[in-house]
């Protein structure tokens, strides 16, 4: 599978909110898939740190994310002085969305646009970019 955005895994180590079947059901997909992909124990833990991988995972380019609600993914991305880009990024929430799921839109090749999710409207979001709330008004 070369036709494949980087795809980073959150594991939930120490929040534990995500359903620990979904994590391992994901987790299973991905090594039994034989791609490349990126494990973290908690993005939590990381963006607390400032680790410099969400740097290096921000310039990398496409991306697809494993973890939790977008909107908190974003968070932690930019409270690491990492923000995602407006566009290329993929977030994929374990705490509502089923592992299968999951591990199909992450292994989808690059090619194949991402399938609506409108019924869930915070389980998957690719992102858009909004008007920061301290901007001067236009």
């Amino acid at each position: 599978m070369t036709d494949l955005p980087r795809i980073l895994y959150c594991h939930c180590a120490y929040a534990q909110v995500v359903p620990k079947e979904v994590k391992q059901e994901v987790l299973a997909r991905l090594t039994s898939a034989g791609v490349a992909f990126e494990a973290v124990p908690d993005l939590c833990e990381l963006s607390a740190r400032g680790d410099g991988r969400m740097q290096q995972l921000v310039e990398g380019g496409q991306l697809r994310i494993a973890a939790c609600y977008p909107r908190a993914v974003k968070w932690l991305f930019e409270a690491a002085g990492a923000p995602l880009p407006e566009s290329g990024v993929e977030i994929r929430n374990m705490r509502v969305e089923p592992a299968a799921e999951i591990a199909a839109a992450l292994l989808r090749p690059a090619s194949v646009p991402a399938a609506s999710t409108a019924s869930r409207s915070d389980a998957a979001e690719t992102l858009t970019p909004h008007p920061s709330p301290l901007a001067p008004p236009q």
